[in-house]
């Protein structure tokens, strides 16, 4: 029986992936070099498809890594002399602050109980700190945090620049990049790719800072994928080394996709199955939604408490050719979370809360 994935990634794959992988083998795209005009012309139109969708303008170039995850250390050595400050309040964005430790740099963490989130008046930035890192969307515990708030926070410390973890929630935020220094996600959540390619975006401003730390400081950026060399490489729809070619191809073709139906659409159709879920779990007596304040909860990955053990309820789903994800950490057994990605439509929400109610 072929299941339809509601795990918070990997994630069901979008409907045109398939289309678009047969058409790269036709062309033999995995085979092309990584110095040919064929690729450049790949990167340059994966590049102006992901500017449409998230309205990224000229100040800001589009890097391809190997994972989301690596990010988080190119953001840290590029971005940070001495000090990082972080908001945290599940177990992804608790990592993000243990690679600033682990790369020695002097991690400021402002905590809230995990499945609490941030409003803006909650958040004082040490004076310090040279770079605030931002979670949008904790997988692990279904919180969301505001744009507004996003947007809010670099105006008030406009002198620091901001990165945003959008892994599990691009390209639903609708960020401001004329004020967001930097942000980046992964492929395999609501892109509904495999995984194995992360993407960066960063600023003018984030590779003044880096070239500063490397010029005038001494300061290692690290060895690898570096802010000014992915940049250099850049101007010319290049990368520093061999990248994942195919799903550069492919993250082109599915972001075209998006075009077409249109990202405001996609964000409506994201709220319109968010709201038939969490209305679901708010009437339900044997589930209930994690997360208790409405401006909080996530609209792409929405986690529920379970009555029953949470094991029970995903195996009844699984029964009826539906994968829901598990909780995450301790909550493994006492929770589940339903990835609400482009992928699966309105249709297939209704059959899984159908399931659910059985």
């Amino acid at each position: 029986m072929k299941q339809t994935y509601f795990t918070p990634g990997p994630a069901e794959l979008y409907p045109t992936l398939y289309q678009h992988l047969q058409t790269a083998m036709d062309e033999q795209i995995g085979s092309i070099s990584h110095r040919s005009q064929k690729f450049r012309d790949i990167y340059k139109f994966t590049d102006q498809q992901l500017r449409t969708l998230l309205t990224i303008p000229d100040t800001h170039g589009i890097f391809f890594t190997g994972s989301a995850s690596e990010v988080w250390e190119r953001v840290l050595f590029n971005c940070v002399e001495h000090e990082s400050f972080h908001l945290v309040n599940g177990s992804f964005s608790r990592k993000f602050y243990d690679y600033a430790n682990s790369l020695h740099k002097f991690a400021h963490l402002h905590e809230k109980p995990f499945g609490e989130g941030f409003d803006y008046a909650d958040v004082e930035v040490p004076e310090y700190a040279e770079l605030i890192c931002l979670t949008h969307n904790e997988t692990s515990s279904g919180v969301q945090m505001r744009t507004g708030d996003i947007h809010k926070l670099k105006r008030k410390y406009s002198k620091k620049l901001v990165v945003v973890d959008m892994v599990s929630s691009a390209p639903y935020p609708d960020l401001d990049f004329s004020v967001i220094d930097s942000a980046f996600f992964s492929v395999q959540k609501a892109f509904g790719m495999p995984a194995g390619l992360g993407v960066w975006i960063a600023s003018q401003a984030c590779l003044d800072k880096a070239e500063r730390l490397q010029k005038y400081e001494n300061l290692t950026v690290g060895a690898h994928n570096t802010l000014p060399t992915l940049w250099s490489h850049y101007k010319t729809f290049e990368t520093p080394a061999t990248p994942n070619v195919l799903f550069i191809y492919l993250l082109g073709k599915i972001a075209e996709d998006f075009n077409k139906i249109g990202i405001d659409t996609i964000r409506k159709q994201t709220e319109e199955k968010a709201r038939m879920l969490y209305k679901f779990l708010d009437a339900s007596d044997a589930y209930s939604p994690f997360v208790k304040q409405d401006r909080h909860r996530s609209q792409t990955v929405i986690v529920a408490t379970t009555q029953k053990p949470s094991a029970d309820v995903i195996s009844n789903v699984k029964q009826a050719g539906m994968v829901v994800g598990t909780g995450y950490g301790k909550f493994k057994e006492s929770q589940i979370r339903i990835a609400n990605f482009p992928a699966v439509s309105i249709e297939q929400v209704d059959t899984l809360i159908n399931q659910l109610q059985k």
